[in-house]
């Protein structure tokens, strides 16, 4: 598999976290030759956030971890790759709990501290039994350097694994937040987006963890589209194992704490850059495209509007033809429901000006226009003219390969 061109150029490794240990292993659960199976596992138990995604037709997988997540401690995470067990019925109920059961057996824990994912084909019926049996041998060889292991067996479609880490300093002492995620295709979230695992040594509890968690999802993993689709699947998990170095420092268990705002920062940082790895790994992309809106008459209608315009066939086909079709944009902001005048619109492909109060900009530069659209980062920029309101998201252009990966997905 030829690796995204717009992966990023050097590869990062994620330095232990202690009280987190991680592994990954051959199951078969659909593909040969690679590692499919992996775990998360907490020496002692972490606290646990998570939000999830609102699609109807959740995965068995995600219902166990919306039941589970109120209790807000976990030993494991356990998730495998080729299988989403998503439509999949009572059997797909069944294999949730024989794996949450042979992890808590394994693990001497009970069953709500198990975590669990699944990502893959949805519909087809998941033999949990034939790979529980390896969970022993997991948690066995689980290790602290396992990131890299892990982040590369959760990836179905992705072209390269998405790590990310921040050393954060609070109060003098220092901290480590790590993050992995996978995602290439089936990419619009809404609440959460693809799989996303983040720890920290940081000290804090499950509900402060849990409110900036919420707080910080929408302008991380929920302002990126690939094709405007939302899983079935979708579940961003953070834990706290607490064991930081300086084991002196008392926990965050209050939302007031002001520590916690420089934590939130931290946190959204690895959120953001995990989400943009998402996108630049979109099923055949070429380009990445950011698209700031703003004068909206409110930021939940700039959100709206950039949604529309980053989700538009015909805008993601023009970048991936090198067109500067600003025509498109407009029809995008049109479409798009919210309150827009025609007349105050004004339109940027990069510092270029195209489009201005309803017409043309007088001073429109074909040839400049052109030149940001052959860029492999393309920003669009819309002022509504309107208000205060603005969002920035961020998509990639849709190319032929696109329909090429998703034509004989199941095959």
């Amino acid at each position: 598999m030829t690796v995204s061109p717009l992966a990023p150029k050097f590869s990062v490794t994620l330095p232990p976290i202690r009280g987190a240990r991680l592994g990954a292993i051959e199951a078969g659960i659909k593909y040969r030759g690679r590692k499919d199976l992996s775990v998360m596992v907490f020496e002692q138990p972490a606290q646990i956030a998570g939000v999830f995604t609102r699609s109807r037709c959740a995965s068995a997988p995600v219902d166990w971890c919306k039941r589970h997540i109120t209790g807000g401690v976990a030993r494991a995470i356990v998730v495998n790759a080729g299988n989403a067990n998503a439509f999949t019925g009572a059997k797909g109920v069944e294999a949730v709990e024989t794996t949450a059961r042979a992890a808590a057996v394994a693990l001497s824990c009970s069953e709500e501290e198990i975590f669990l994912a699944s990502t893959g084909v949805i519909g087809e019926p998941m033999d949990a039994g034939a790979f529980s049996g390896k969970l022993n041998e997991l948690f066995e060889t689980a290790d602290e350097d396992g990131w890299a292991d892990m982040a590369g067996a959760i990836m179905t479609t992705d072209t390269f694994a998405k790590l990310a880490t921040k050393d954060v300093q609070i109060d003098g002492a220092r901290f480590t937040i790590n993050g992995i995620a996978k995602g290439s295709g089936m990419i619009e979230p809404d609440m959460a987006t693809m799989l996303s695992f983040i720890v920290t040594d940081f000290p804090v509890s499950s509900e402060c963890l849990q409110s900036v968690l919420s707080d910080r999802v929408d302008e991380t993993f929920n302002s990126v589209t690939v094709d405007s689709d939302t899983s079935t699947s979708d579940t961003v998990l953070v834990c706290s194992t607490g064991l930081s170095k300086t084991d002196s420092i008392l926990p965050v268990t209050s939302l007031s704490d002001r520590r916690l705002v420089q934590f939130s920062d931290a946190l959204r940082n690895v959120m953001h850059d995990l989400a943009l790895q998402i996108v630049r790994d979109g099923e055949g992309a070429q380009k990445l495209i950011e698209v700031l809106v703003f004068g909206a008459c409110n930021n939940v209608a700039a959100k709206v509007i950039a949604k529309s315009i980053a989700n538009s066939p015909l805008v993601k086909t023009a970048i991936a033809g090198e067109d500067a079709n600003w025509g498109r944009v407009v029809m995008a902001i049109g479409k798009a429901g919210e309150e827009a005048d025609r007349d105050r619109l004004s339109i940027w492909f990069g510092d270029v000006r195209v489009a201005v109060n309803g017409e043309r900009d007088p001073d429109y530069d074909e040839d400049a226009a052109s030149r940001v659209v052959k860029e492999q980062e393309v920003r669009i920029s819309v002022d509504l003219g309107l208000g205060k309101g603005s969002a920035r998201v961020w998509t990639c252009d849709l190319t032929h390969e696109y329909i090429a990966i998703n034509a004989d997905y199941r095959s």
